[in-house]
């Protein structure tokens, strides 16, 4: 078993995470193959939101989890299989999104499924990522009337 290409495919999917919730758009394109594919479960959209390329992905992700949203995302738990220049991985996910303009809080939990491509160049990419729910759900945060964020960025 290839240990160091199951470190890389972690690190790539901990750097995922890392740059949607830190909106450091230019790093989280990196992660991506051009022609990488999404497919998100939104249940509060009522629908599968399907992405085609990267730059369709690195767009919707900056205008809709941008500045004005707080976001935490945690994968663990991967089962990854290698193939080799070719993987596959399942995480399980945690995620919160906050709107503070809507005082809303939505959080839920998913298991991701991915494809992984080695290029040219040696580096992993994500060609394709998506998630279905196991839960989600919504809150106003008028429900907590105490509640004061003490930080955010």
């Amino acid at each position: 078993m290839d240990l160091v290409a199951l470190e890389e495919i972690r690190r790539l999917k901990h750097r995922y995470l890392r740059c949607v919730d830190l909106k450091l758009w230019d790093e989280f394109a990196e992660v991506f193959a051009e022609d990488a594919v999404a497919e998100y479960d939104t249940p509060v959209l009522k629908k599968t939101l399907r992405l085609e390329g990267r730059d369709a992905i690195l767009d919707y992700m900056r205008l809709n989890l941008g500045p004005d949203k707080i976001t935490t995302h945690t994968a663990g738990c991967p089962e990854i299989d290698l193939d080799g220049d070719r993987a596959t991985g399942i995480w399980s996910l945690d995620d919160t999104i906050i709107i503070p303009e809507h005082r809303l809080l939505i959080r839920g939990a998913a298991f991701y499924h991915d494809t992984y491509r080695r290029g040219d160049d040696g580096t992993w990419r994500v060609e394709k990522t998506g998630h279905r729910r196991t839960y989600e759900y919504m809150v106003s945060l008028d429900d907590a009337p105490s509640l004061k964020f003490t930080t955010s960025h």
